[in-house]
């Protein structure tokens, strides 16, 4: 099953037939306790550019990402802006320990998203051990990218960042949309300069060089990966 990545009209689509349920957390229930999940769900649009939900404020609501890409970042106290994460279709977000929020999200293009109030959702998990196991499985995996970030903006070069950033995302999006050499960028060259912590010179420098040795071809919007193995070469660097 091919997923969209960009948000079309709302469809009032059911949670049986919700495309991205294998993907998120709802993958734990059953049809029954599907139905019980859709009364407390609001599907809820953003257009291109709104905040879903802003760092430090208040977790009142939590999302599972339906359609569209969202870019998860931190207001640094300088003012500047470091990106950690870019959010995709059946992604699960706002089940923070705290009561607030710890960054920011924000729509890259139209975003469609499935909205829960956090107390009704904490008392709905409450007797299902089954739905518990797979929030930890899928905060695990988060852990994990959080380290795998940790060691991109370490000591690694400008083009090994980029081949790492390109192949991670390629890899994520094959769950989504089936393999292919055509790697979709909805997000800008600045939302990458600010996740591999580069300057945007330095990101569009490195996405030329990667296209004059034959390891990519830069696309409106994409990029085809012209030489997948020299680039998970870099990655691996």
């Amino acid at each position: 099953m091919k997923i969209s990545l960009v948000a079309g009209e709302p469809s009032g689509q059911p949670c049986t037939e919700c495309s991205v349920r294998q993907f998120s957390v709802c993958a734990a229930l059953d049809r029954a306790e599907l139905r019980e999940l859709e009364h407390l769900g609001r599907h809820v649009h953003f257009k291109s550019g709104e905040t879903v939900f802003a760092q430090e404020e208040m977790t009142s609501s939590i999302y599972n990402l339906l359609e569209g890409v969202m870019r998860l970042y931190k207001l640094l106290p300088d003012g500047r802006r470091q990106i950690v994460g870019f959010a995709l279709p059946g992604d699960f977000l706002g089940m923070a320990t705290s009561a607030r929020h710890h960054f920011s999200a924000d729509a890259i293009g139209p975003v469609a998203v499935c909205r829960f109030f956090r107390t009704s959702f904490a008392l709905f998990v409450e007797d299902k051990p089954h739905l518990l196991r797979r929030i930890n499985e899928l905060a695990v995996r988060e852990l994990s990218q959080a380290q795998d970030h940790m060691v991109l903006l370490g000591r690694r070069s400008a083009e090994e960042k980029v081949a790492t950033f390109l192949i991670g995302w390629r890899d994520r999006l094959v769950r989504l949309m089936g393999p292919t050499k055509t790697v979709p960028l909805p997000m800008s060259r600045q939302d990458i300069a600010d996740f591999l912590g580069l300057t945007i010179e330095t990101v569009s420098r490195t996405f030329t060089k990667l296209e004059r040795d034959g390891v990519i071809e830069i696309l409106p919007g994409s990029v085809c990966l012209l030489d997948p193995a020299r680039a998970e070469a870099l990655a691996a660097a």
